[in-house]
């Protein structure tokens, strides 16, 4: 589809000539690549994805009529009230993968209530025949049910619409629906919305999702996909690919990665990327404007969605995230280049990161608590805040960039005494601990589960000046002491029951778990104890686990 001005996009095309031949052998051979990377489900998933769908489908009319009568409602008013459910997403999109989840927005008319999906909703899909790990989480940003059903993942969240009923046409692409609604709504309609909206703005859906899954997969070998570390996510990397798509609407998916690389590693941030011209709607709510709101115009590398009320995919990138994607996007423009000449293959595009191999020292920051629930929780809460440590150390002197690990390391530790809990509290499990299982502390009246979530942040330190010897000191009290407040800010957080440490280690250090097989490290002599003077000043505080305080590293040596 095109527009009155003949093209998609803000802009014209670059080029709207078709792709060479060469071009052609090579998206041939990323399509092969794909499949070998196995990111295509097969005919069978895709038949189980379409089956329970279905079953949603109905369940959904189910709820919203039994809600319905429970609120008075004639048997008649009922039967008509509707329920409608819309994908969005990878699955929406059509990039989703084996094991990927299938986001699922349930539509309901103004009657239904949320405490009506968390109560009738989530207890009719506890009762569906195979479900399972049923969970819903009702205080979320935006609220969600999450579960599985025959083995596909799925998370549920809820809109309500200011109508009657729900018609089974309805669209969602009609502004006027968002009046009325609350915040909550119009951020769990904005998903399906924000999807719509890019496929119909792009000129070939096929071409895009082959590039599109391709682009995909290398953020996420790369440990560059991820929103709440400061990177991009899923709806960032879609709206990217879509406007190179705009770009050159008759070039090949190998042709489009190609300049994929080449725009995004030249593109001139704070230049916004906008697949259409921003547009004002019904609604008294904030539509993005660097303009008019300093918040706005602070944005690194502002991605727009095109759906009303449009809003920035990427207010959480900072200068040290921007600073690696960028050195992403011209490593992944070199490797695609020699693709294109015949000196290297697509499966060089997807190697495997290099973060723990990449610098010398590291932050370890250790979220735990004694209960598996919780633990979801409180890990959760640490990592949403990350970016702000990050942010806090990005002002650092000598320290170039704070790289964080787009993801945590979850370990279920069996202990038999205090001391060894204390150890793990503070990341620091010995192999003993790893190796042991639960039928080592029957019987041990001391011993206790700790639940761990590690993650870990690169520290880029300036080199020395020439001429200057001896070591230098890396002050990191003020970052380190600002996070620890900020975490235990959570409305929820329990000093008797949640522990948070936080202390560096060099690249030696780092524990067997975060290595695949193939690329352990080789042992190594276990090391002395740190001492107070490897330190520039040890905190007196012990860490948050009962009987013990938070302890953290705020100064050492490089």
């Amino acid at each position: 589809m095109t527009t009155e001005k003949g093209y998609l996009g803000v802009t014209p095309p670059i080029s709207t000539a078709e792709s060479s031949e060469r071009e052609k052998e090579v998206t041939g051979t990323l399509m092969e690549e794909l499949r070998r990377q196995g990111t295509f489900e097969s005919v069978e998933e895709a038949r189980t994805r379409e089956m329970v769908l279905g079953r949603v489908a109905a369940l959904v009319k189910k709820f919203v009529y039994q809600v319905s009568l429970k609120h008075g409602l004639s048997e008649a008013a009922a039967s008509t009230a509707g329920g409608k459910i819309f994908t969005f997403g990878s699955y929406r999109l059509g990039v989703h993968g084996p094991g990927s989840d299938i986001d699922t927005l349930c539509v309901v008319p103004k009657h239904v209530s949320r405490e009506d999906f968390f109560e009738v909703f989530e207890d009719l899909l506890r009762n569906m025949e195979g479900v399972a790990e049923v969970s819903g989480v009702p205080e979320a940003y935006v609220p969600i049910v999450k579960t599985k059903i025959c083995g596909i993942p799925m998370d549920f969240l809820m809109a309500r619409l200011a109508l009657s009923s729900i018609p089974d046409d309805l669209s969602l692409k009609d502004d006027n629906l968002l009046r009325n609604l609350d915040e909550r709504c119009v951020r769990s309609l904005n998903g399906s919305r924000v999807n719509d909206e890019i496929l119909r703005l792009v000129p070939n859906p096929e071409v895009y999702r082959d590039s599109l899954r391709c682009i995909k997969l290398w953020a996420q070998r790369r440990a560059i996909y991820s929103n709440v570390n400061g990177f991009f996510g899923g709806v960032a990397w879609a709206i990217l690919v879509a406007r190179i798509c705009q770009l050159y609407p008759n070039a090949t998916a190998g042709a489009i990665v190609s300049r994929f690389f080449i725009i995004m590693y030249q593109w001139t941030w704070p230049q916004p990327v906008l697949l259409k011209q921003i547009e004002e709607g019904p609604l008294p709510v904030r539509v993005w404007n660097p303009k008019l709101y300093p918040a706005d115009r602070a944005h690194r590398m502002p991605i727009i969605t095109p759906a009303y009320p449009a809003m920035c995919a990427t207010h959480n990138v900072t200068a040290s995230t921007q600073m690696i994607l960028t050195e992403e996007f011209k490593k992944g423009a070199d490797i695609v280049d020699k693709i294109i000449v015949g000196t290297a293959t697509w499966a060089d595009l997807f190697a495997k990161h290099d973060f723990f191999h990449k610098y010398r020292y590291y932050l370890q920051i250790v979220a735990s608590t004694g209960d598996p629930d919780l633990q979801i929780k409180w890990a959760g809460t640490v990592e949403s805040r990350l970016r702000q440590l990050v942010m806090k150390l990005e002002f650092v002197d000598t320290l170039i960039c704070a790289h964080p690990f787009i993801k945590g390391f979850d370990q279920i530790s069996y202990c038999l005494s205090q001391d060894e809990m204390n150890q793990v509290i503070d990341g620091q499990i010995s192999e003993t601990i790893a190796k042991r299982n639960v039928s080592s502390t029957e019987g041990n009246p001391d011993s206790k589960t700790v639940y761990s979530t590690t993650f870990f942040i690169g520290l880029h330190i300036q080199p020395k000046p020439s001429g200057v010897t001896g070591p230098r000191k890396l002050d990191i009290s003020y970052p380190t002491t600002e996070f620890i407040k900020l975490v235990k800010m959570w409305e929820k957080y329990d000093e008797d029951t949640m522990g948070i440490s936080v202390r560096y280690m060099k690249s030696s250090g780092l524990p067997e778990y975060v290595f695949d097989a193939a690329e352990r490290q080789p042992k190594r002599p276990p090391k002395r104890p740190l001492t107070s003077r490897a330190l520039c000043k040890p905190s007196g505080e012990s860490p948050d686990m009962p009987n013990k305080r938070r302890r953290f590293v705020s100064c050492f040596s490089v």
